[in-house]
């Protein structure tokens, strides 16, 4: 009984909370040198970029979010494969035919069809510079010397949008490429 007596509360909060993130998500604009771009937060590490009639997902998280009444993704950014960070349902409701994917080598086990960046590499993918900074835990750990985010398997993002690079930082801690970064 007493499970599920915490179930239930958990259960209604998470409604709620999906219902109330719907309605006011919040966005911001930056003024970049090749028009506005907008920037949604969704919650938690989802974000939806708008930027010369492109739109651009990061992370969707179904529980935050009902993604099929959200615009489609022209591309989609997937930090890592965890679950709150690579929502096979919350991705299947924006990703169209045309979508372009940015993944992970392990996310990429399970998404298929993507372009793959590791840490450290440089893309220009549909006219967007993207760098792929490393995304990991130093001292947040499972267990004795096993981080939750291992360096080398996730990613974090820089996006540059016109004369403005935004930096979608993934899981990670205050890690030394994160530190180097420049122009933010």
């Amino acid at each position: 009984m007493s499970k599920l007596f915490f179930l239930i509360p958990v259960f209604v909060g998470l409604m709620a909370f999906n219902t109330a993130a719907q309605g006011n998500l919040q966005t911001d604009i930056l003024k970049t040198s090749q028009g506005d771009l907008e920037i949604t937060f969704i919650g938690h590490g989802s974000l939806m970029f708008t930027f010369n009639g492109k739109v651009i997902h990061i992370d969707p998280f179904s529980t935050l979010a009902e993604y099929s009444k959200l615009p489609k993704a022209d591309m989609l950014l997937i930090t890592h494969e965890h679950r709150d960070h690579l929502d096979l349902k919350a991705v299947e409701a924006v990703r169209t035919d045309k979508t372009v994917l940015v993944l992970t080598e392990t996310c990429a086990a399970k998404l298929k069809g993507g372009i793959i960046m590791a840490n450290g590499d440089t893309k220009t993918v549909d006219g967007l510079k993207i760098e792929a900074v490393p995304a990991y835990n130093l001292v947040h750990m499972r267990s004795a010397g096993v981080p939750f985010h291992p360096k080398g398997i996730g990613n974090g993002y820089v996006i540059t949008f016109g004369d403005k690079r935004v930096y979608v930082a993934g899981d990670t801690e205050n890690t030394p490429e994160m530190k180097r970064l420049e122009r933010i």
